[in-house]
């Protein structure tokens, strides 16, 4: 098992969960991956949960906001980018066509962190580190495996991401494009259909080792499945899921080995 100590920059590196319901979510994702919790008090008076793995740290979870919840925003998961000077990619967004949503905040002593919208509309975070790194753990059985822009603009995307973190981009035969940085593939994109109901946004996918037993525990728990142990091709099968706060994720079982984790 390795412990990754830090990461490259463009590379993701974080992953959290921004709930209506922090308890429920702590029964279920406990039940489901095993995850245990550590609170931590911020210094704007609420709490930020570490989500840990083996006593390592995997992700995040925070408690939504009184008027984000009072205007229908639904638990989400958002997936977050490394950067050693988060202001130095904001500068690259809106000149690239994209939108700053969130301005570069120090966190604590943790970090400092952004929140960019692509020109698509799907919304990504930077992190730069400073005490907290990102995820301890990942590419292992209850950590995060891929992220995967599910947007309706792939070609405004991939000229985006180029610009702001210095992605390439590559596609494969069914049209699907992989972003890679420095040789290493790390992220997916897919084009949806117009007509398609869901908004552009990146998707977080967790490995399981059973994507049948995963699944059915998902509806045990209260979730939902949209998508039930589909092909994902050659590399495995997946499952489309939602936790029973609404937020969506991707269950993933690989049929062989998957990359080393990034970083050191």
């Amino acid at each position: 098992m390795q412990v990754v100590k830090s990461y490259p920059n463009g590379m993701f590196n974080w992953v959290d969960l921004v709930t209506t319901d922090v308890d429920g979510a702590k029964s279920f994702y406990s039940a489901l991956f095993g995850w245990s919790f550590v609170d931590k008090p911020t210094d704007r008076g609420g709490i930020y949960t570490m989500i840990q793995l083996n006593g390592h740290h995997v992700a995040g979870l925070s408690q939504m906001m009184p008027e984000m919840m009072e205007q229908g925003m639904p638990s989400i998961w958002s997936s977050y980018v490394s950067y050693s000077n988060a202001d130095e990619v904001v500068g690259k967004v809106e000149a690239a066509g994209g939108a700053v949503t969130m301005p570069p905040m120090d966190v604590m002593e943790e970090g400092r962190m952004a929140i960019i919208q692509d020109p698509s509309g799907a919304s990504v975070g930077v992190w730069q580190p400073k005490d907290h790194m990102g995820a301890e753990l990942v590419n292992i059985p209850n950590t995060v495996v891929w992220n995967e822009l599910q947007t309706k603009d792939g070609d405004s995307a991939k000229a985006f991401y180029k610009t702001v973190f210095g992605w390439g981009d590559d596609a494969d035969s069914t049209g699907y494009v992989t972003y890679s940085l420095n040789g290493r593939i790390q992220a997916g994109m897919i084009v949806l259909d117009e007509s398609y109901p869901v908004p552009p946004h990146w998707a977080t996918y967790f490995m399981v080792e059973n994507i049948e037993a995963s699944t059915a525990k998902v509806k045990e728990l209260g979730g939902q499945v949209m998508i039930e142990n589909n092909p994902a091709g050659e590399l495995g099968v997946f499952s489309a899921v939602a936790d029973p706060q609404g937020a969506s994720f991707v269950l993933m079982q690989f049929n062989g080995q998957v990359d080393p984790p990034p970083g050191h």
